[in-house]
C-alpha cells in the first residue's frame, strides 16, 4: 500500500503545477486523504468487513467532499485535481495513472445488479463534471471533455466530448 501511495504522490507532483512538494501533498491535498482512507476500506470490503469499510468511506467523504465505494477498485497513480464533488461506484474499476477533475461521477443507470459503473483504462483523462455512466469501457489514453455524459464505450486514444459523448478525434498510442 505505501508504494502505491508514493506512486499516487509522485504522480501528482509530475501532473500538478500547484505542487511543490510530496510533504505539501500529503498534508494538503484531500484527494490524497481520500486514496489512504478508500485503500484501508477497500481492503476491509475484502476481507467482508463491509460495513466498516463503508463507514470509513462515509467518514472520508465527510472530510474530503470525495465519495468513494470501497468496493471500487484503483489503480496507483490516481490524482483528482480540486477533488471537491467526486463520486465513484462500487463496481467502477480504475486503472493506473488516471487524471479526473472535480465533480466527475463514476456511476450506474439504474438499479441493475452486478457490474453497474464503468471501467476506467490506463492514462485517461476525465474533465470537470463529467458523468461516465453504466457498465461501459473506457479504453488506455483517453480524453473526457468538461460536462460530457459518456453513456457507451469509448475506444482507445481517443478524445470524447458533448451530451451524450460523441469521439470527436482518434489518435495513436501516446
Amino acid at each position: 500500500m505505501f508504494k502505491t501511495i508514493r506512486h499516487d504522490i509522485n504522480w501528482i507532483l509530475e501532473n500538478d503545477p500547484a505542487a511543490r512538494n510530496g510533504f505539501e501533498v500529503i498534508l494538503l491535498y484531500p484527494c490524497i486523504h481520500a486514496l489512504i482512507m478508500h485503500r484501508i476500506a477497500h481492503g476491509l470490503y475484502k476481507i467482508n468487513l463491509k460495513f466498516i469499510a463503508r463507514l470509513l468511506s462515509q467518514i472520508s467523504r465527510f472530510f474530503t467532499g470525495i465519495e468513494i465505494h470501497p468496493g471500487a477498485q484503483i489503480g496507483k497513480g490516481f490524482f483528482i485535481d480540486h477533488a471537491m464533488g467526486v463520486v465513484i461506484g462500487e463496481t467502477a474499476v480504475i486503472g493506473n495513472d488516471v487524471i479526473m477533475y472535480h465533480g466527475v461521477t463514476l456511476g450506474g443507470t439504474g438499479k441493475e445488479t452486478g457490474k453497474r459503473h464503468p471501467t476506467i483504462g490506463n492514462n485517461v483523462i476525465i474533465g470537470a463534471g463529467a458523468k461516465v455512466l453504466g457498465n461501459i469501457s473506457i479504453g488506455d489514453g483517453v480524453k473526457i471533455g468538461a460536462n460530457s455524459v459518456v453513456l457507451k464505450d469509448v475506444p482507445p486514444y481517443c478524445t470524447a466530448v458533448g451530451v451524450p459523448a460523441k469521439i470527436v478525434k482518434v489518435r495513436k498510442e501516446d
